[in-house]
């Protein structure tokens, strides 16, 4: 099958991390996958939420939201606060980037880590979560680097990408034109060794066999180890 950008079904958009990109935070990344581009910032609190308070262990949260032209048309601002769609993302950023942590090794400190979408061509999630990784792994390093931890609390890179079926074709890391258009799509966390973080996936136009399904997560499983490899890259791991 010809993808509009002239990938092969199993291949993933040129993708790019550039770290310590903006402002003050104590980790940032820039996250481009085709047309879509994240800023991912880490920023560091000396206190957690209330409900943590005296349990000796730290929390990693994140959040998210995409500015207004980011998309084709304008999008107008979430001013009453993050909706529905967004709340679901932020949670999922959240629980995939505190996969990668000791939480009791950090302290009772919490890392908030904001990704704010300057480009929207799908997979704003996924890049989100791969993006943020490397930000917080920055930000943990530092804290170190300054004395406040003896030791890193990072355990190990989370990344993820979407995959789905397209005219009953397998693709990896879906544009926005093919994700619109997909009989099923998925959206895949995982770490490095190959644990399973969280997989989403909905079927729109048909249900998909088992063996489909299986097909599909090898699928995404090869590609997040391809970005794990630009993970490790850019925080000179390799």
């Amino acid at each position: 099958m010809q993808r509009r950008d002239g990938r092969m079904p199993n291949a993933l958009r040129p993708v790019r991390i550039t770290t310590d990109t903006y402002g003050y935070a104590e980790g940032s990344a820039l996250i481009e996958m085709g047309d879509t581009k994240v800023l991912c910032t880490a920023s560091v609190e000396e206190s957690v939420p209330a409900w943590l308070r005296g349990q000796g262990r730290g929390w990693v949260t994140g959040e998210y939201a995409m500015l207004p032209r980011s998309t084709l048309e304008r999008t107008r601002r979430e001013r009453s606060g993050p909706g529905g769609r967004t709340q679901e993302i932020q949670r999922l950023i959240g629980r995939a980037l505190r996969a990668a942590v000791d939480l009791p090794a950090l302290g009772e400190r919490m890392i908030t880590v904001d990704c704010d979408v300057l480009q929207a061509d799908g997979g704003t999630r996924t890049a989100s979560i791969t993006g943020g990784c490397v930000a917080l792994a920055l930000a943990l390093r530092r804290l170190v680097e300054r004395g406040d931890l003896e030791r890193n609390p990072f355990i190990s890179p989370v990344a993820a990408v979407s995959a789905g079926y397209v005219g009953g074709v397998a693709l990896l890391d879906l544009d926005y034109s093919e994700d619109s258009g997909a009989d099923m799509d998925c959206n895949v966390v995982q770490t490095s060794d190959g644990a399973l973080v969280e997989v989403q996936c909905t079927a729109e136009a048909r249900a998909v066999s088992r063996t489909e399904f299986d097909a599909l997560l090898d699928l995404a499983s090869a590609g997040i180890r391809e970005l794990i490899a630009v993970q490790q890259a850019a925080l000179g791991l390799r």
